[in-house]
């Protein structure tokens, strides 16, 4: 499965992940306006949250209005400012996170806490009391010393890190799945009650095949979140509390086939552009600036899909450019009111033909001869051992792609974490036996 290979390929991105420059550009900003508006020198890193505050109202001039982009920033500034105090108490690190307004969200290495510095923030501006953040400090405190000073001994744990932290938390891994759509209606028709009682029965139906781990996860996620929900009401009456159940839910209850799961500018910058370039016969002019990558390196994988043009039409702007804004559509009219979503239903109409003529012998083919191409305008081959092997990984996708658009269902897309895809499997395992015929004996 491509899940491993390819996070090893990206997973130099994330191990060390400094302030985002938008926040911390936003963070200079507010300081330099801050000095400007109080004619005087701040130091807004000792400065007291009621001290900011006053100058930070003079710069609102009036209530926060989240809706405007002026008082956005200004958040965000702030948010940059109680980044650094968390980062100087506590060792706090940004790390990536697709879901957060920001981009990216706090970590600790001590204890695993996550935290939205902007949307703590916007919350305490939204009271007209920035002193606020004191107490979320003072919370995290206590949530990290809890686990620093335990009174269970325990060995020292090994400190967390953006690369630990966005592996739990950034749902940068994505998955095409075919739902049935009868199946995915008994899930969201149906009362949190009656999925509990079949969640437990598939649980313990699937026996051995659940490793002790992965079964006291599913629990977690499934079991221990359905019993929080009010039993007799359906579950699309619920949505709102939080789309993350229903939508595991409808994965484990409704999927009928699925690709395996990568990251996601795999799919975008690899697997769509195969599909659309294909296998052409000739190659374009190659530039020095092209050859020179090459020499250096470069995968001659990642220069076709650079150089050589689309050979079928692709949206301009669009999901992981291969799916327009109108082939997505909410996968329940109920999750309108949901927050973010990771299960977006597609339109497959435009993609399926070009997906079911794709020829993986001919595209293979077409990249070996362009491998020849570059080998040929080139002075000097590249370096030994510095091609990434990445066109097996991206062909297995696509050969999975294929399956799932034949199958019968509703083309859908699944955003995940690098850890919710590890352990795909063992839900895999699951849905066997869940969506498997029951064995009555007489």
């Amino acid at each position: 499965m491509a899940c491993g290979f390819v996070s090893r390929y990206f997973e130099s991105v994330a191990r060390t992940f400094p302030t985002p420059p938008q926040i911390e550009l936003a963070r200079e900003r507010l300081v330099a306006r801050m000095q400007e508006v109080e004619k005087r020198k701040i130091d807004a890193q000792s400065a007291s949250w009621v001290e900011v505050e006053r100058a930070v109202i003079k710069l609102l001039g009036g209530p926060y209005r989240p809706e405007d982009p002026e008082h956005q920033l200004i958040a965000l500034g702030i948010a940059g400012l109680f980044g650094e105090r968390l980062a100087q108490e506590h060792g706090a690190f940004w790390f990536p996170n697709r879901e957060a307004i920001e981009g990216a969200v706090m970590g600790f290495p001590e204890a695993v806490v996550m935290l939205s510095p902007f949307g703590a923030v916007v919350e305490s501006l939204g009271a007209a009391r920035l002193e606020r953040l004191d107490e979320v400090a003072r919370e995290i405190r206590t949530a990290v010393g809890r686990v620093k000073f335990s009174a269970t001994p325990q060995p020292p744990p090994a400190r967390l890190t953006p690369l630990d932290y966005q592996r739990l938390f950034d749902p940068g891994f994505v998955q095409l799945v075919a739902i049935d759509g009868a199946k995915a209606k008994t899930v969201y028709e149906g009362t949190p009650a009656h999925l509990l009682r079949e969640v437990r029965d598939g649980l313990a139906r699937a026996g051995a095949k659940l490793p002790p781990e992965a079964r006291q996860q599913l629990e977690g996620q499934l079991t221990t979140a359905l019993q929080r929900l009010e039993q007799s009401r359906p579950l699309f009456h619920q949505l709102g509390r939080g789309p993350r159940l229903p939508e595991l839910l409808v994965h484990l209850f409704g999927t009928v086939a699925s690709t395996g799961c990568a990251p996601e500018e795999l799919w975008q910058d690899l697997v769509f552009p195969l599909l659309h370039i294909g296998a052409p016969e000739k190659f374009p002019p190659l530039d020095q600036e092209e050859i020179a990558a090459y020499q250096q390196g470069m995968d001659p994988l990642l220069l076709f899909v650079e150089v050589v043009p689309y050979q079928t039409s692709a949206p301009e702007e669009g999901l992981m450019g291969a799916f327009a804004g109108e082939e997505l559509s909410l996968p329940h009219e109920a999750f309108g009111k949901a927050g973010s979503l990771r299960l977006v239903k597609l339109s497959a109409s435009r993609l399926r033909p070009l997906v079911a003529q794709f020829d993986e012998a001919k595209v293979r083919d077409a990249v070996g001869r362009f491998s020849a191409y570059l080998r040929a305008k080139a002075e000097k081959a590249p370096p030994a051992g510095a091609v990434a092997h990445l066109l097996d990984a991206a062909l297995e996708l696509l050969r999975d792609l294929k399956r799932v658009m034949s199958a019968t269902g509703e083309l859908h897309l699944r955003r995940i974490t690098e850890a919710e895809a590890a352990s795909e499997g063992a839900l895999a395992a699951v849905r066997e036996v869940v969506q498997g015929p029951r064995l009555i004996l007489v």
